[in-house]
């Protein structure tokens, strides 16, 4: 059995590491790759992270990916990970407030090789506007 884990934390680590997002996807997800996570305004294609991190690395000053937990069952991980940076870009229509964010997600990874071909998600995004001043503080 492959470790999936291992794939999963290089693949975080280099769509973060502030280098070619487009390169990054293009290596560890699949061209026929799924996005299950309905985020607004995006597809389901391997387009939707592409996206999702592009506008990530516009917004958030020193964004990074911490990853808090991998756990790997056969060909799927299931990952807890916050998107961290300083907001001061435009995110989703909120404008810059300086303010740092933390945005926790729980993923899951569905792997063929050396790609990911499916995922599915859930991205705390009231508690990212909310700390974007977008919103009701919890």
């Amino acid at each position: 059995m492959s470790d999936y884990k291992a794939v999963t934390q290089e693949m975080f680590r280099a769509i973060a590491a502030g280098g070619d997002v487009d390169e990054a996807v293009d290596k560890y997800m699949a061209k026929d790759f799924i996005e299950h996570e309905g985020l607004p305004g995006m597809d389901n294609t391997r387009d939707t992270p592409r996206q999702l991190f592009k506008m990530m690395h516009t917004a958030l000053t020193d964004f990074h990916v911490d990853v808090h937990d991998l756990l790997q069952e056969g060909d799927k991980v299931v990952a807890r990970v916050s998107f961290v940076g300083t907001h001061t870009g435009d995110f989703m229509g909120v404008p810059a407030s300086g303010n740092p964010v933390d945005i926790s997600a729980i993923d899951i990874l569905q792997f063929r090789g050396d790609q990911c071909v499916a995922h599915w998600g859930v991205m705390d995004m009231a508690g990212a506007m909310a700390q974007m001043g977008a919103g009701p503080h919890a």
